[in-house]
């Protein structure tokens, strides 16, 4: 009895593969795109890119899952242009030939103009990125570079300056719950996700939709093995701790070394967080993704206690761009030890969210007629900036007892400086202003 080869032309039509999550949710639209709204809003750039229906040469700028890739297809629809894609990764000069030779092609048979998208562009060294300036100057080509390094230094100057430079940004928060409904909605709707479930997996993600796809993909695979119907957190995170050993060759879970990590700055335990670092790097995690981590750490659990701390983080991620692996990873593993040593403090974060908090359940509330600008005589007449004191003219320079919130507001007190690291002198100003206050309150 024959059985069937891969040469067998019925073999992938009785079992055809199966599109990626991802792919099955690529938009169609321009106004199916999620996110990047500073680009695509009404009036925004790249919005009235796409409505000229001229295209030009641009280089996307921004990291993994924002849609560069996405964005080059639909240019390629918009304009109704032929679309080649390369990678260069994994492509060389005679690609690029090959590319060119079949813009050509097209162009003499059916007068279309061709979209060379370059996946990982950076990835191209000098000469290979020279190979597409004469083509770019004959309009032979409309340019599409993508990349997750900065083009001021992976990108040659005079391809850079035949291109213009979008920057992406990372999907917040509610970009990716409404990503996250949008597939729910679409092709996970045997699925229902409790809402810890859900937060846990957009944390997850860190501003990348690719990532947050591939992740419900995964566990949409792990239900149907279970078969069940309801995904609640720690079915979430045992689902993706069997498929996060590449993040992760301990066989933890790697969203566990990233608390880890943060627990031990936190704890301010220097060797602990050395440990955990480079365990995350030994086991193949984005080293920019750590950096983030570690601002966030900076700004949560350092705060002003030592403002340098937020500094050196960032200047951190600035130095791993500039320098890549290997040398660029003892920048991070250098803030990570200052940030564990740091003094420690919580007062902004949490000054922060009680004022988050306070917003969201009060009423919305007039900005006081003091406080008001009053560019113009109309302005002037009817109260705007009138008894408002300029705090320099003042003693201390300091307008003691002046009110500096709306008119009907509660006493609130969200920032309490405590007694560590920087934070002990700002408690002792604060303290002298609030005397201040006092004092003109008496006198009043």
């Amino acid at each position: 009895m024959p059985t069937s080869s891969v040469n067998d032309p019925d073999l992938f039509s009785l079992h055809p593969p199966q599109m990626p999550l991802a792919e099955q949710l690529r938009p169609q639209h321009l106004n199916d795109i999620v996110g990047q709204n500073h680009l695509l809003g009404v009036g925004k750039p790249l919005r009235l890119a796409f409505e000229s229906g001229k295209p030009h040469s641009m280089i996307l700028w921004g990291p993994p899952g924002t849609g560069k890739t996405t964005l080059s297809r639909l240019m390629s629809t918009e304009f109704n242009c032929e679309f080649i894609a390369l990678s260069a990764v994994l492509s060389g000069i005679k690609d690029i030939r090959n590319a060119i030779d079949q813009a050509q092609l097209v162009l003499q048979q059916s007068g279309r103009h061709t979209i060379l998208f370059v996946d990982e562009v950076h990835r191209f060294n000098k000469s290979q990125q020279d190979a597409f300036l004469p083509y770019v100057e004959q309009g032979l080509i409309t340019f599409v570079g993508a990349t997750t390094e900065n083009p001021s230094f992976e990108v040659n100057n005079a391809l850079l300056s035949r291109a213009q430079v979008y920057v992406l940004t990372a999907l917040s928060e509610q970009e990716l719950t409404q990503l996250f409904a949008r597939a729910q909605k679409l092709a996970l709707q045997n699925l229902q996700f409790s809402g810890e479930a859900q937060q846990l997996l957009i944390e997850f993600a860190d501003g990348d939709a690719r990532r947050l796809l591939n992740m419900l993909e995964q566990i949409n695979s792990a239900a149907e093995i279970e078969n069940i119907m309801q995904i609640n957190k720690d079915f979430a995170m045992n689902a993706l701790s069997r498929n996060a050993r590449n993040f992760d060759k301990g066989g933890e879970a790697f969203y566990d070394q990233i608390s880890a990590l943060h627990k031990s700055v936190r704890g301010s335990s220097p060797d602990a967080a050395l440990y955990w670092l480079c365990r995350m790097l030994d086991g193949g995690v984005d080293a920019l993704y750590i950096g983030r981590r570690l601002i966030r750490m900076a700004t949560e659990d350092i705060g002003l206690a030592d403002p340098r701390a937020l500094r050196l983080a960032l200047d951190a991620c600035e130095t791993f761009e500039r320098l890549g692996s290997p040398e660029g990873e003892l920048a991070l593993a250098q803030a990570a030890l200052y940030l564990a040593c740091a003094p420690k403090s919580n007062a902004a974060y949490v000054a922060y969210n009680q004022a988050r908090a306070f917003i969201t359940r009060d009423k919305s509330r007039n900005v006081p007629l003091h406080l008001r600008n009053a560019p113009t005589k109309l302005m002037k007449d009817i109260g705007y900036g009138q008894d408002y004191r300029y705090a320099h003219d003042c003693p201390h320079a300091y307008a003691a007892g002046e009110n500096y919130f709306p008119d009907d507001m509660p006493d609130v007190s969200f920032y309490q400086p405590t007694a560590y690291g920087l934070e002990q002198k700002i408690r002792e100003k604060l303290a002298y202003l609030h005397n201040l206050d006092e004092q003109a309150k008496h006198k009043l």
